[in-house]
């Protein structure tokens, strides 16, 4: 190539770097935060960049830039106290916002971006520091970065040949996930949600006791198995008995407190019941964290049971495991989570990973391995040039998994194990404001209880309903208020707090603090915020 078209060359590519670089001032200037595409490339369609196209990277890279581009400007509106949290639409009303249709032609790539703006437009900022609506709110960003990155790497996590890097940060982090249970050895997996991670400690738990029956099935047990869990559980555990042929009828649910913990004596009365039946008790799961109240069951003393009668003991701690963290509020809360034989940890939940992230722990060296190979060859070759225990795909019952590790890995370098806790204390702190706050308007507000976790459960009293003196048909009335202001809520956009029954009283508000994000200035808003919406709403 002669010299004068390298100078041409080199002067074309000055010139687009230029053309972007304009449109990136011109969009900031604007204000708009609506990124666009240059002509040159929004006017473009998929197989004009990459991998279709090999001369494609600077319209594949302006395209990306532009896309991430929506992505800050999302990023920076979720931590904008002046935005919405969100813009609500009746479904009927979005389905005629949106142009969702799939079409038999392409779309160009000027469409395409148009599209990430509008899903976000409309999208529920659970980032938001007004969003206490679910158990893992908050934005980590950078939890977020290593989401993107995962993205981009596009592997499954069931070979180390494919995932080499990933695999090894799995081990490494669960390694260190057990450590802090208590355990110095075991077995872990990350699992699509702690639902799944119930079930593969079932599944283990089953295996452990009857080895016999992942080869001869049910003729290989000697009577009717029955697991127990706290009535506050979450409904997973009782899928579990569905989903592998014990039925839900033989998941015994025991009696909890007036905070939603177990009562242990209740648990040993039933697996007395059941054994003198004849059946064969054999799982209990504690639960470390309810879902609604964040009650935390007596792991001690349900372990000594579990030793009594020769029972496996699995410990949900999908909500509160992060408080494992925590050097002033994990105990008496998570001791005795060591006796545990296995163990459910969410940190896409307390700790503020991105979604998903779930993992499940087991006290047991190889035991996931154990229970579930099915040593498929054609996948699982064990004469590789690296040894197959790295490998992971035979180990879990879904063969290929998404890759949930890099996220919290790189969130674990840091914020570091300090920082975590440190994370844990303040959002545990802020909730004890919250309940201060609370009892400091007594007009207004009803605390129910006095909480364990984060979960701080509370009717709110409209002008209506002040001065009256609280008894059940009160409660009525005020499980009614729930719904209402919930609604508006919603279409102010300005608040995100969820409500729900329970077996002890109708719907009451359950607010959640899970996000790095919320300050005391923020608890004060929603408090306020409420009695805005609300203080108007009429029941019957």
């Amino acid at each position: 190539m002669s010299k004068l078209t390298l100078d041409g060359f080199f002067s074309y590519c000055k010139q687009i770097a230029e053309h972007i670089q304009l449109s990136e001032r011109m969009a900031s200037i604007s204000g708009q935060g609506t990124p666009k595409l240059t002509s040159a490339v929004g006017n473009l369609y998929y197989d004009s960049i990459l991998p279709y196209r090999e001369d494609a990277n600077m319209q594949t890279r302006e395209f990306l830039a532009r896309v991430v581009d929506v992505l800050l400007d999302f990023v920076q509106k979720v931590n904008d106290r002046n935005e919405k949290i969100l813009e609500f639409k009746m479904p009927e009303e979005m389905q005629k916002l949106l142009d969702l249709e799939l079409h038999d032609e392409p779309l160009p790539l000027k469409q395409l971006l148009e599209d990430c703006k509008a899903t976000l437009k409309y999208q529920v900022k659970t980032g938001h520091p007004h969003f206490f609506n679910q158990l893992s709110c908050g934005l980590d960003v950078i939890s977020l970065a290593g989401e993107w990155l995962t993205a981009a790497a596009n592997t499954n996590m069931f070979t180390y040949e494919i995932a080499p890097v990933f695999i090894l940060m799995e081990n490494i982090v669960l390694e260190k996930m057990r450590n802090m249970i208590g355990w110095k050895t075991g077995d872990s997996i990350l699992a699509p949600g702690g639902s799944v991670s119930n079930l593969y400690a079932f599944l283990a738990a089953r295996h452990h006791k009857f080895p016999q029956y992942k080869e001869k099935g049910l003729t290989s047990i000697p009577g009717h198995l029955v697991m127990f869990t706290s009535d506050q559980c979450h409904y997973s555990v009782k899928s579990c008995a569905s989903v592998c042929g014990l039925g839900t009828d033989y998941c015994v649910c025991v009696p909890s407190d007036e905070r939603g913990r177990m009562i242990p004596a209740q648990l040993e009365r039933l697996v007395r019941y059941h054994k003198d039946k004849g059946h064969v008790p054999f799982f209990v799961n504690a639960t470390s964290g309810t879902t609604v109240l964040g009650a935390f069951d007596p792991l001690s003393e349900i372990a000594d049971i579990c030793e009594k009668y020769d029972m496996w003991m699995h410990v949900d701690a999908a909500w509160g495991g992060g408080l494992l963290f925590s050097k002033k509020y994990r105990h008496p809360r998570l001791t005795g989570i060591e006796r545990a034989d296995s163990v459910t940890w969410n940190p896409h939940k307390l700790m503020g990973t991105l979604l998903q992230c779930s993992t499940v722990h087991f006290k047991y060296e190889g035991i996931l391995l154990s229970c579930n190979a099915m040593s498929a060859e054609y996948l699982f070759m064990t004469d590789k040039i690296y040894d197959p225990r790295f490998d992971t795909g035979d180990k879990v019952i879904q063969c290929g998994r998404h890759n949930d590790i890099f996220k919290l890995w790189l969130q674990w370098r840091g914020k570091g194990t300090s920082g975590f806790e440190r994370l844990m204390d303040r959002l545990m702190e802020l909730s004890e404001y919250m309940v201060r706050r609370i009892k400091e308007q007594p007009d207004k507000f009803y605390l129910i209880l006095e909480p364990e976790l984060v979960n701080v459960s509370f009717w709110y009293l409209p002008k209506q309903l002040r001065g009256i003196p609280h008894d059940a048909n009160k409660e009525i009335r005020l499980g009614k208020v729930c719904a209402k202001l919930k609604g508006r809520m919603m279409q102010s956009g300005t608040l995100m707090v969820g409500y729900q029954p329970d077996d002890r009283r109708p719907n009451f508000f359950r607010n959640i603090i899970s996000s790095a994000a919320v300050t005391e200035k923020d608890v004060d808003f929603l408090l306020s915020e409420m009695d805005r919406l609300g203080q108007d709403i009429v029941v019957e």
